[in-house]
């Protein structure tokens, strides 16, 4: 499968591993999420590292990031929209449950999916995203606030657009987060595709329309994040273990941000403990 289908918009999707056709029925399948302003790109260090372990795993590009499926207007973009796309994606794959993988952005939908979807979801491999519920707590009483700022900037119309994509500014930015120049130029370069941008954006415009709160979560989670991200406060990242009511691991790794790019190996090991916790078919 190279893509699906909802609601008129077309996704382009990474399918890989031992479950792509019907020889293999019953294998674990792995759904991995991108944030922002990465692509399914991100997962190329995971993808194959799982798919060679028996896993299926599908990656999309998820809206505002596949070029077929840019729609217009912040509301098109607000959360239940991007867990339905989730969970369209699994119809389409002839998938009941999945092990979620989800990072940054990717990882609030992550989080949504098995908060809402409880039984498409076999697990939660978190990455670096805290439960939307603690970082919302966090930012009362903690750094949280001054380290989401971008969230407020990125509600002003178009400017944001106008700045990142000048001058190489993206890109600097995301190099200077710890991102790696060669996945910092990839992603400015997607960025600078017509409604990339503003599609990407369009999902923290979103936030403040009404929506559905995350609530708890009742799948196996492990939560990776980075012991140097900039992004998320400490109290967010403990406060994330009280809305588990399943098995919850948290791990600290010596990174950043950008997980899925820097430590591929700790994901796919978090992943495939899952798995086997959960008996799926795996190969030898």
């Amino acid at each position: 499968m190279e893509g699906y289908h909802r609601d008129g918009l077309g996704f382009d999707a990474t399918d890989v591993g031992p479950d792509v056709g019907p020889d293999v029925p019953g294998a674990p399948v792995a759904l991995c999420l991108h944030g922002f302003p990465q692509d399914r790109s991100a997962f190329d260090g995971v993808t194959h590292r799982l798919a060679g372990s028996g896993v299926r795993v599908l990656a999309p590009d998820q809206r505002g990031c596949s070029p077929r499926a840019r729609p217009r207007g912040r509301r098109a973009y607000a959360l239940p929209e991007l867990v339905a796309d989730a969970v369209a994606l699994l119809d389409a794959a002839g998938v009941e449950r999945a092990h979620v993988v989800g990072h940054d952005w990717g990882g609030v939908v992550a989080w949504a999916l098995a908060a809402w979807h409880p039984d498409r979801v076999a697990s939660l491999t978190a990455l670096s995203q805290a439960h939307p519920a603690a970082m919302g707590s966090a930012v009362v009483r903690s750094s949280q606030g001054l380290r989401s700022w971008y969230v407020a900037a990125f509600q002003v119309p178009v400017l944001p657009e106008l700045v990142l994509l000048r001058g190489g500014v993206l890109e600097r930015l995301l190099v200077r987060s710890g991102l790696p120049r060669e996945h910092a130029r990839r992603y400015a370069r997607r960025a600078a595709e017509p409604g990339r941008l503003t599609g990407g954006i369009a999902w923290y415009r979103a936030l403040p329309l009404g929506r559905r709160p995350v609530g708890r979560v009742a799948a196996p989670v492990t939560y990776l994040h980075g012991r140097h991200d900039p992004f998320y406060a400490a109290a967010s990242v403990l406060g994330t273990a009280a809305l588990v009511d399943g098995p919850f691991e948290r791990r600290t790794l010596d990174t950043g941000h950008w997980v899925p790019e820097l430590e591929p190996e700790a994901v796919v090991a978090a992943v495939l403990e899952h798995v086997r916790a959960d008996g799926s078919t795996m190969t030898p």
